[in-house]
Formats: structure tokens, sequence, C-alpha cells
């Protein structure tokens, strides 16, 4: 079928376009929130955010040493070449020749420990710190005087 047949009303030649259903005869659904609306942003990117203003919040401090390491989002973390018996939250990777040193944050594995946003935000936050004191090689409370003073929920 390729579309339906006039109504009384509508000129004989017209034939108008078949409007789809679900199963469950209803028509086609539109978006819930308008584009602008922060429900209309999906978890993967508001842990982009959070991801970006821990590095932002960093920044302030080492901006000069922060602007050679590139930040990075994954789902899962590939374990592969992971030789421990639990799952990593980050990895961070030195830069070598022209590869800029990498920090990679791990968005399924952090949810999972994190009970609610706030709690989400700090953890997030502490780990993005860790990694960051791992690539420079010290303490990460010299990174973040705030580090590890968060609840966490875990």
């Amino acid at each position: 079928m390729s579309g339906r047949l006039p109504g009384p009303e509508e000129p004989a030649g017209l034939v108008l376009p078949r409007v789809r259903r679900d199963r469950h005869g209803r028509g086609m659904r539109g978006p819930l929130a308008p584009s602008d609306s922060p429900l209309s942003t999906s978890r993967a990117q508001r842990f982009d955010e959070m991801v970006i203003a821990a590095v932002e919040r960093l920044d302030t401090r080492w901006q000069d040493q922060l602007n050679k390491v590139e930040f990075a989002v994954e789902d899962v973390p590939s374990l592969d070449d992971w030789e421990h018996d639990w799952v990593p939250l980050a990895r961070a990777f030195a830069g070598s020749g022209a590869l800029p040193a990498r920090v990679v944050v791990f968005r399924r594995p952090i949810e999972t420990r994190a009970l609610g946003q706030t709690r989400l935000r700090a953890l997030v936050s502490d780990v993005v710190t860790e990694q960051v004191a791992e690539l420079f090689g010290v303490d990460p409370e010299e990174i973040d005087p705030a580090y590890g003073g968060r609840d966490h929920g875990s």
C-alpha cells in the first residue's frame, strides 16, 4: 500500500501519505523535552561535562602542565592488557614521541560506584585528580587540596 484513499472532501487525484503508527496504534512520538532543556541531555553527555568541569577546576592551578595532557571519556575499559583483578576507573598514559600524555576516564565503572549526582561529581573530580597526580609524579593532595575530602557513597 502506497497511501490512503482520498476522503469525500479531498480531490480525487490527491493521495496522502500513509501515517505510520506503532504497534499500539499511536502515532510518531516527538522528543520529550526541548533540545536546550537539561532533560534532553544524555547521561553520557552529563558525565562528559563533569569531567570537563573537574579538569577546568584543576586547570586554574596547573594550566601550563595540563595544556600538554589530553583527556578522554570511554564507556568501559578494555581489559586486554590489564593485569589486575579489579576494574579501573581511569587510566593515565605518559606521552611518547608525538603522542601527548593522556587521561582516559571510564564512565560506567564510576557511575556504578557513586550514589547520586553529587557523589558522582565528587568521585569524578577525585579520579581525574588521581590520574593527573600520577602523570606528574606528585601526591593527589598537591594537585587538588580538596582531594579525598568528599563523600562518594561507596
